[in-house]
């Protein structure tokens, strides 16, 4: 069984973890879940939904899932000894991107990436912020030159969808394609409207 971890900061963006988690829950994978504290509160903010229901919902799903405490540094997702196929934060806030890129951990979710880093597995981040400063911009720099695939959540334009639902699911679906899982959640060029 392929094991994923999902990050989700506080960051605006909560639907993207929704559909994300939503998918994966659907497929035959151990995800690990690690969200913020800030995460938590947005995600219920943004989609109305609370963290503990909805993460009691997808459990009811085909995966077998692990939605741990940020505090947790006992977790065995904080060991390198822990293999996993790809990591994705979805949505990563500025200080969450900030807190991995200079190697300060201090919580579960910035030591399970930094494992990543270190063990070369990959990792996605999907920064959400606009416009970007330098210092992010910096920040971005340095986890792409450590092995990471940073993917801000852009709208496929090409793909002619005045539809919301549509570019939120495409989005997703680009952040999963980068993690190595396949899924017909987003339009590929030249091929017709998505699901």
């Amino acid at each position: 069984m392929k094991r994923y971890i999902i990050g989700v900061t506080g960051a605006s963006g909560s639907i993207l973890a929704k559909v994300l988690l939503r998918y994966l829950a659907g497929t035959k994978a151990e995800l690990h879940i690690i969200a913020t504290d800030m995460g938590r509160k947005v995600f219920e903010y943004e989609t109305g939904i609370p963290w503990t229901a909805f993460i009691s919902t997808i459990k009811q799903k085909e995966a077998e899932i692990f939605d741990y405490e940020n505090q947790d540094m006992f977790a065995r997702v904080a060991s390198g000894s822990f293999q996993v196929e790809a990591m994705m934060i979805v949505p990563c806030s500025m200080a969450t991107a900030a807190k991995i890129a200079v190697g300060t951990g201090g919580n579960l979710l910035c030591r399970a990436a930094d494992v990543c880093l270190k063990e070369k597995t990959r990792l996605v981040i999907s920064p959400r912020e606009a416009p970007l400063s330098s210092i992010h911009l910096k920040n971005l720099l340095t986890l792409s030159e450590c092995g990471a695939v940073i993917l801000p959540p852009v709208p496929m334009f090409y793909a002619n969808s005045d539809n919301y639902d549509e570019m939120v699911y495409g989005i997703a679906g680009r952040i999963l394609k980068s993690a190595g899982i396949d899924n017909d959640l987003y339009t590929k060029w030249n091929s017709g409207k998505a699901n």
